[in-house]
């Protein structure tokens, strides 16, 4: 143990100082941890929403969209996307039909979105259509030549539907009539209700046959989209060109990233303007350590004559101090990490925190701690504390023995 340390541990264990430094240097310990807490709490809520909200949208998204923007639709959409699925680190390229419908039961109605699909690919890839939280994935007509829809367990449970009830679908795509252009309208019979676990999908998404929707949409053998999903979704980019470049003119390729840019860079600047703000607690307690230093050089000045006088080197007396508020820094960082990780893991994992998920798209406060910012977060409340002894430590380095000892 080298005698700058032995010095430094002596000083903050020592019994004999006055209760107002062991006061000080308390709530200096405490702002540290509490600061490093909170904002491993606020990074690990932030990491937690973006990752879950990506991991939802991914669930039931393409990560690629191929469209024909000005084109009555994609045709000859089997052979293209059998041509797209060749491209590397595609997992599927399958086509579906979008379309914005009115849907009526029970005297109630609201707009949803009905996509097309073929059920024999599409189950395979979309993770919701793997999720039934009741009835089956099954399109096949009933003996009245009704035929299935899969709707989403939340606007099930707003409207207490379930498998067996019978909706209405009204397509603004009207046809032409003796009487005018009239809208289209179909029934069909609820079949299936599935759970994504994100909100805004379990509530205002619905999944037909590709026939129906292509029929409800007024389309011949069309499709509006070709989506393709990857075996690594940060692929996207180069997945998108090379799409595009094989399906020739007039096609165009959106991203997952493209498409939901404005919410996770939202997130960014949340966890930025967190960290900043957060930061600050720690900055704060890092003050408190100057002060504890101060007090302590001039409770100890009469200690420090007397090491000078006996031999210490100025660069000893220096490092004595700088030991203490490293010291302190180091228990209040450690023991804020323990802490806010320690809650961060319960807290997602036993979902403490509930939400409202009209409001948020998701039902519960996520937590996904990450080692990296805990890292960083405890090289910024070191550097924090070590530079909050700088001052005090010069200042006792300087004392002048003769002064101090002169009338001992």
């Amino acid at each position: 143990m080298s005698i700058e340390w032995f010095v430094a541990k002596r000083y903050l264990r020592s019994p004999n100082r006055p209760a107002v430094l062991r006061l000080v240097t308390a709530f200096s310990v405490l702002g540290v941890a509490a600061g490093v807490c909170t904002l491993v709490i606020a990074l690990a809520m932030n990491t937690g929403f973006r990752e879950t909200l990506q991991e939802h949208l991914l669930s039931v998204t393409s990560h690629v969209s191929l469209t024909r923007p000005g084109a009555s639709g994609i045709h000859d959409y089997q052979a293209l996307a059998k041509k797209l699925s060749a491209i590397p680190g595609v997992r599927s390229a399958t086509p579906a039909v979008y379309q914005t419908v009115l849907m009526s039961f029970g005297g109630q109605a609201r707009g949803i979105v009905t996509k097309g699909i073929e059920a024999s690919s599409e189950a395979k890839n979309d993770e919701a259509l793997g999720k039934l939280a009741a009835g089956k994935l099954d399109f096949s007509p009933d003996e009245d030549g009704t035929e299935g829809i899969v709707i989403g367990k939340q606007l099930a449970s707003d409207w207490k539907m379930g498998p067996g009830d019978y909706v209405t679908l009204t397509s603004p795509q009207g046809r032409l009539t003796p009487f005018g252009l009239l809208p289209r309208t179909r029934r069909f019979r609820v079949t299936g209700v599935f759970d994504s676990g994100f909100y805004d999908y379990d509530a205002n998404w619905c999944f037909l046959n590709m026939a129906s929707a292509q029929e409800l949409a007024g389309a011949s053998d069309v499709v509006n989209v070709i989506e393709f999903r990857l075996n690594n979704p940060e692929q996207a980019d180069r997945v998108a060109h090379e799409a595009m470049t094989l399906a020739g003119e007039g096609f165009s390729a959106t991203t997952w990233m493209e498409e939901n840019r404005p919410l996770f860079r939202a997130l960014r600047l949340e966890k930025l303007v967190t960290a900043i703000f957060i930061g600050l607690i720690t900055f704060v307690a890092g003050l408190n350590i100057l002060a504890v230093l101060s007090m302590t050089v001039t409770d100890k000045a009469r200690d420090v004559a007397v090491l000078l006088s006996m031999g210490a080197r100025r660069e000893q007396i220096r490092t004595i101090f700088l030991w203490q508020g490293i010291a302190i820094g180091a228990c209040g960082t450690l023991a804020g990490l323990a802490l806010g990780y320690a809650f961060a893991f319960c807290a997602g994992v036993w979902h403490w925190i509930p939400l409202d998920p009209q409001v948020y798209a998701v039902a519960y406060v996520p937590f996904h701690p990450n080692p990296l910012d805990g890292l960083w977060i405890s090289l910024a409340a070191m550097a924090i504390a070590a530079s909050a002894t700088l001052i005090p430590a010069r200042a006792a380095a300087k004392l002048l023995p003769v002064e101090i000892l002169r009338y001992e």
